[in-house]
């Protein structure tokens, strides 16, 4: 039985794993939470004083490095060498460092592996930067979700405020720029829309409607 996959691709903001997460959950897909696994990695980095620009040394790391993904009570588990890092890998420091990371194309290739073995054995919503066009080329459904950057800012904003996190919305959108500026301009893979994928631009809608858009285009080209 052919497996279906669903691969949602954008820049750091514009709401993809939120919108990949309730894709999957109504239609009982599993959630591949691509930008996690490049966390974890860079967790790895952090915690051994490797240092971004430290190519040898993490190309050296990728090899102690074993990230996996688990499902317990429906609930995402990332494990970074067999110890669940869920509650460390969403800090500012890790993010940076996944995206200055994640230039490295064994840091790529290192996940790149476990992400198709996923899709080839059941039916995923996959987010990222480079998933319709490198990890899941022949994805049955690919979007190119986007926002605009101010609009980016303002949400990573609000989320950090909800957590009581101290933040400061220029310098989140400085942040965001320069992470659209390394993702798209990398040599391996850089961030990019598919030619066969659909443009979403999400600024000006809710997340029920993107969630509605993305299950009507899985009606339209899937169950047909």
């Amino acid at each position: 039985m052919k497996h279906i996959s669903i691969a949602i691709d954008g820049p750091a903001g514009a709401g993809k794993s939120t919108i990949a997460k309730k894709v999957a959950k109504d239609l009982g897909f599993i959630y591949v939470d691509t930008g996690a696994m490049y966390r974890a990695m860079a967790l790895y980095f952090i915690q051994n004083s490797i240092k971004a620009e430290e190519s040898d040394r993490i190309e050296a790391a990728c090899d102690h490095i074993n990230v996996s993904i688990q499902y317990e009570n429906q609930v995402q588990q990332v494990l970074l060498n067999g110890e669940n890092v869920n509650h460390l890998i969403r800090t500012d420091e890790v993010g940076q460092m996944a995206s200055a990371s994640s230039v490295n194309a064994k840091v790529r290739l290192k996940l790149v592996e476990l992400q198709r073995c996923l899709a080839a054995d059941s039916n995923v919503v996959m987010d990222g930067r480079d998933i319709g066009t490198y990890v899941l080329p022949d994805a049955d459904i690919k979007i190119y979700m986007t926002a605009g950057v101010k609009e980016r800012a303002a949400r990573r904003y609000s989320e950090y405020a909800d957590k009581g996190i101290a933040c400061d919305v220029l310098q989140i959108e400085k942040e965001i720029r320069e992470r659209d500026e390394r993702d798209m301009n990398r040599d391996f893979a850089p961030l990019k829309q598919a030619e066969d994928a659909i443009y979403l631009d999400t600024s000006e809608l809710t997340i029920d409607e993107v969630v509605a858009r993305i299950k009507d285009l899985y009606k339209n080209k899937v169950e047909v």
